[in-house]
């Protein structure tokens, strides 16, 4: 299939992205391994979901993001044109959501950008974009109890907090109850490389 273009969009890049995307990979293709339809909330460049998309050709991996993350994405789509990647979704989690349905919801290096009430409005949305059983993974760095689980994460969360008060990272308790109002229960929780997590919650099933 030829490669579509997106004229005059230049790709966006993370070089996170490229350095995270295999051990990401690692824990989507067996926990993903029964799903069909994924939301990703928070596309951002879109380097995460062609990848993903090409590695697990039997899911529709369906992006989203803020309206001025949507061409960037579109680029990276329309270059690699694969068959299992719709056009990318409008979505600021505050607002409206797709009407729907989703066996898989994931999410990378979201929680600690948005504000915190905007995390509250992503897992109070879930229930109505996802179907009974449906998978949440949510990779990033987590607190435990209040605390930092290393010195480069302290560092991390400074910086956050200087480039904006509404920025941190967030405490691993505390998004757990956010997931369990919205009947999901945690059933992983996976260290990662650069002191980041895969947790790991299902819609519907007793806690961890």
């Amino acid at each position: 299939m030829a490669a579509r273009s997106s004229p005059g969009v230049d790709k966006p890049h993370a070089p996170s992205c490229e350095r995270n995307r295999e051990p990401i990979l690692a824990v989507l293709r067996d926990r993903f391994a029964d799903r069909r339809r994924v939301l990703e909330i928070g596309s951002g460049t879109g380097q995460h979901a062609v990848h993903f998309a090409a590695a697990m050709p039997h899911l529709i991996w369906q992006t989203s993001d803020r309206a001025e993350n949507l061409p960037g994405i579109r680029a990276w789509l329309d270059e690699a044109a694969l068959p299992n990647t719709p056009a990318p979704l409008e979505l600021d989690v505050a607002g409206a959501w797709p009407d729907a349905t989703f066996d898989a919801v994931f999410s990378a290096n979201t929680l600690h950008i948005m504000g915190w009430s905007e995390v509250e409005q992503l897992f109070a949305h879930l229930p109505g974009a996802t179907s009974d059983g449906a998978l949440l993974i949510v990779y990033g760095p987590f607190n435990d109890q209040g605390r930092y689980s290393s010195d480069s994460n302290a560092a991390f969360d400074q910086w956050l907090r200087e480039r904006g008060a509404h920025m941190a990272i967030r405490d691993a308790a505390a998004v757990d109850a956010l997931a369990e109002r919205a009947g999901f229960a945690l059933v992983e929780d996976i260290a990662m490389p650069a002191n980041n997590r895969c947790r790991i919650w299902r819609r519907g099933c007793n806690r961890l």
